[in-house]
């Protein structure tokens, strides 16, 4: 990193210089990589920052390929289409998992688990695709407001709800004193603790 910095101010600082001096500098540098060259092996080792300095720099002034010395034109332009497929690579790469569920959409099942308190996600998921919201039932799940206890309500409550609506029977066996036995029935509502209807029938 401390050597692309190094370049990119050293470009900056060469558009004020003159020709003559940028000549003379690109001579001494050529003949300095020419005289390392004759010294050092055949086989050179680049970073990933050098390869992205090369790249960089042809993908900007194709004409650099001249200038070329520890490393041939035809491996830099290698270089250049290898970061090319890995740049469109990874900018068509699939998104993968759940489509995200939007802001407004996670309010409504939060109001609607709030409204309803007894209303567990698949109704609340049914709801929502009356209203053609179109959303899993596992997201409903999770954008619920989290209870404490049961969602669903015990018998205690059951019957304080609806104890108007509900009544209780018993059937009995009664013995006469002819020893004939008579069946009797009885209902009794909740609500109010009254006897609905009470009869009785003879054994056949």
């Amino acid at each position: 990193m401390r050597e692309a910095l190094s370049l990119i101010w050293t470009a900056l600082v060469g558009l004020f210089r003159s020709r003559v001096s940028l000549a003379a500098e690109i001579l001494i540098l050529r003949h300095q990589i020419n005289i390392l060259r004759r010294h050092l092996p055949k086989r050179q080792t680049f970073s990933a920052m050098d390869r992205l300095i090369f790249a960089g720099l042809y993908r900007l002034v194709p004409t650099v390929v001249k200038a070329l010395a520890i490393v041939k034109p035809e491996t830099v332009i290698k270089w250049h289409r290898a970061g090319f497929r890995s740049y469109w690579r990874w900018k068509s790469r699939r998104h993968v998992g759940r489509p995200i569920v939007p802001p407004e959409i996670r309010k409504v099942i939060r109001e609607m688990s709030i409204a309803n308190p007894l209303w567990g996600a698949p109704r609340i998921h049914g709801e929502l695709l009356k209203l053609g919201i179109d959303v899993g039932q596992t997201s409903v799940a999770k954008y619920m407001v989290t209870r404490r206890g049961s969602p669903s309500q015990g018998w205690k409550t059951f019957l304080h709800n609806h104890a108007d609506c509900i009544a209780a029977m018993d059937l009995f066996v009664v013995p006469t004193i002819s020893f004939r036995l008579l069946y009797g029935l009885l209902i009794v509502g909740h609500g109010r603790r009254q006897i609905l209807w009470l009869g009785e029938f003879p054994a056949i």
